[in-house]
């Protein structure tokens, strides 16, 4: 079966499950990060990425204001404001014959939205290595 990648996108963007997630991506996903210099590769990396992003990304001012969408790629321009920073970025995903995401890259601007999500991205992910 087939996936609608960017309808299950939204759905699991709308709905904050993070858990979704799994279904979703392929199991040799690469996933690039505006903050880390080196691609992250594999399903349970780039899980443990996009979980992060939905609680530093996905608040009530979260929304996607353009989308350009091919036969197995799409560029989602979103917009949202956090700790008082607008934030404006682009995700672009590529997907394989199945639907499942086979690269994930996110961009950001300005500077002061990528110094904001670099320190809170990376306050998250050190409390999960903790755990």
């Amino acid at each position: 079966m087939t996936l609608s990648t960017v309808s299950t996108w939204h759905q699991l963007v709308q709905s904050r499950n993070a858990k979704g997630l799994g279904g979703l991506l392929a199991d040799d996903v690469v996933f690039h990060s505006p903050v880390v210099h080196t691609p992250q590769v594999g399903k349970a990396v780039t899980a443990q990425y996009l979980s992060a992003a939905f609680h530093v990304f996905f608040n009530e001012s979260f929304r996607y204001v353009r989308e350009v969408v091919g036969p197995r790629d799409a560029v989602l321009e979103f917009q949202v404001q956090i700790d008082g920073i607008e934030v404006n970025g682009v995700d672009m995903l590529a997907w394989n014959d199945e639907g499942r995401i086979v690269d994930f890259k996110v961009l950001i601007r300005p500077l002061k939205a990528i110094n904001l999500i670099h320190q809170k991205m990376a306050a998250l992910l050190q409390a999960k290595e903790r755990s």
